[in-house]
């Protein structure tokens, strides 16, 4: 059998360089989950038809049948049921065929390399006339297993499972992010690769079954976030449903943001690196040490606990609790040793600098806030903000993010923390929308939204989008894409929820993980929508306790092992009805 596991995606980034501890996990999650539903908001918006199953009818001989322009396709074969399997998923997988291709091979002008983008598709063969792209994280730069996975941590079922026909890529490089040289790579792992992907793919689906999917699929977490937003404004007729988890649609000013964390962590370090390339420099890791992490979110959750009528240990109401709590007043200041029981005045001042957001010099915005959310004890934060902020962002920073890019040689010279160290917020960061004679298109625009508001292209069609994120995600502001659903609100007059819904989970991490009820599915209701009209108000979700398929071993003792809650489509909140059990998410309503 082959054994998969639901890959975290910073490994996809790790690519040698610059080696750290990295101990953050990055998972596309699916899990136990149903919705209570609505009508449609708007009844002039059309409703999508459902999509009718298949069968499959070739596998083996595709590489001769499905043919597309630039197109190899190196192998199909026919997976037996219960081959595969899946970490966390119990139910096996079904018979499919498993095709692995490459698009446009070609060698580079500009690094004389060979580029290619490389795929795979998994097709079962009870087929239930669906197609999903798996939009994948980090930095992509690996074909990951085709399975589909529909959000949160720890996924107990999958798109595959479900019977849709499955694609992944590596989005058109491999390797460490010296790609970053070549402008076309840029551009594919910007949004290029998708578009060249989707005709093949659905090519590929109608030759194998003898029809074209009847309703297709988009979705990914962080940077599959990222792609699954830019595929809703650029690629919104060719996908019926977008599902966007901690979406890093501002990726470059995220990354950039990340290398300010390190400078300013490391202007209160109480120690140094002692041994290897940083010997000497400032150890990051000593500026707030994981039982200040925990004291700061035991002094949220003392402070905003009650704001959504359930003393639980969830921050439910995360918007009321930004203006409840004071890190200045509401954590007690060292007056001797730290000892875990309280934060000097300069830790007070780092984090709330860290929590309001990275600036220039001239105290100018350059990346959003963050929330104050009891998930900052979370392993999955400090992760982030020392070991992949030295380890993953600054060579995304030198070679994809900046024009023109850095040198191999030049990167190679120094270290993850010296760079981020002489990262110049003035002078540095103006590059990711810089273009130049070689690299025409910046890298803000090939890594951004075109215009993230517009999305009438895709409401117009009948198509709806979904969007998920952790209050508590390190990287990619949960804040900013509160801010983003509220403009698109803005302009659409306040009807955006007929076609695009907004859910924050409290307490969670980057994509899962925290004190949080991280698992749920957010892929069944997202078809639901599409070709039901049963827009999801609220998403159940549920803690990995003891017994759970994967634990999240983070959760708060006092928690049922079988928590839930709703997930509240924004602006609403999940408050307690003032009876019942407290672990039941049926004693609690969005208000």
């Amino acid at each position: 059998k082959e054994m998969v596991q639901q890959t975290p995606m910073e490994t996809l980034m790790r690519r040698s360089i610059h080696p750290r501890p990295l101990t953050g996990l990055l998972l596309l999650g699916t899990a136990l989950a149903l919705a209570a539903c609505a009508s449609n908001d708007d009844p002039d918006l059309p409703t999508l038809s459902a999509a009718t199953p298949g069968t499959l009818q070739s596998c083996t001989d595709l590489a001769t049948k499905a043919t597309s322009a630039n197109t190899t396709i190196a192998s199909s074969t026919l997976v037996a049921a219960g081959a595969l399997t899946v970490t966390g998923v119990t139910t096996p997988m079904p018979e499919h065929c498993l095709v692995k291709g490459e698009m446009n091979r070609r060698t580079s002008a500009v690094d004389g390399k060979s580029y290619a983008i490389g795929f795979e598709m998994r097709l079962p063969t009870a087929w239930n006339g669906r197609y999903f792209y798996q939009a994948n994280g980090g930095i992509d730069g690996s074909v990951v297993t085709a399975t589909g996975p529909t959000s949160g941590g720890a996924p107990v079922s999958n798109a595959l499972q479900m019977g849709f026909a499955v694609l992944s890529s590596d989005a058109g490089h491999s390797g460490p992010p010296w790609w970053g040289l070549d402008p076309q790579a840029r551009l594919d792992y910007g949004y290029q690769a998708v578009g060249s992907l989707t005709p093949m793919a659905k090519n590929l689906i109608k030759v194998a079954y003898g029809k074209a999917p009847d309703r297709s699929y988009f979705g990914g977490c962080s940077n599959g976030g990222r792609h699954a937003m830019i595929a809703a404004a650029r690629y919104s007729d060719q996908y019926d449903g977008i599902l966007a988890g901690a979406p890093g649609f501002h990726l470059p000013k995220a990354a950039t943001a990340q290398l300010w964390k390190v400078q300013q962590y490391a202007s209160i370090a109480s120690g140094t690196v002692t041994t290897g390339a940083d010997a000497g420099q400032p150890d990051i890791t000593t500026a707030v040490t994981p039982a200040e992490f925990k004291l700061l979110g035991e002094r949220i959750v003392a402070k905003c606990d009650a704001l959504d009528a359930a003393t639980d240990g969830i921050v439910a109401d995360i918007k009321a609790c930004q203006g409840a709590f004071n890190i200045k007043t509401d954590v007690a200041t060292c007056s001797g040793a730290r000892d875990g029981t309280c934060l000097t005045d300069a830790q007070k001042t780092v984090l709330g600098n860290i929590f309001a957001g990275a600036k220039n010099s001239k105290g100018e915005s350059t990346y959003s806030n963050f929330y104050y959310d009891p998930g900052v004890a979370g392993s999955n934060y400090a992760a982030w903000h020392y070991g992949n902020s030295t380890a993953l962002d600054p060579g995304a920073v030198a070679f994809i993010f900046t024009t023109p890019p850095s040198t191999q040689a030049a990167f190679l010279a120094t270290t993850g923390l010296k760079y981020g160290l002489a990262f110049n917020m003035d002078t540095d960061y103006p590059k990711i929308f810089a273009t130049d004679a070689v690299y025409k298109e910046s890298p803000w625009s090939y890594m951004t939204p075109p215009n993230e508001t517009d999305l009438s292209a895709l409401k117009n069609r009948g198509a709806k989008l979904l969007v998920y994120h952790g209050a508590a995600d390190p990287i990619f502001s949960a804040a900013d894409t509160t801010r983003w659903y509220d403009a698109l609100q803005a302009a659409n007059n306040g009807a955006a929820t007929a076609f695009a819904r907004y859910f924050m989970v409290p307490g969670m991490n980057h994509c899962s993980g925290g004190p949080a009820t991280d698992q749920f599915d957010m892929l069944t209701n997202l078809v639901n929508w599409v070709e039901k009209a049963q827009a999801p108000d609220q998403v159940v979700a549920k803690v990995r306790g003891t017994g759970a398929n994967v634990v999240n071993t983070e959760l708060p003792s006092s928690w049922s092992a079988t928590r839930s809650r709703p997930l509240c489509a924004y602006p609403t909140v999940a408050r307690y009805k003032g009876s019942g059990d407290l672990e039941n998410a049926a004693n609690f309503s969005c208000q």
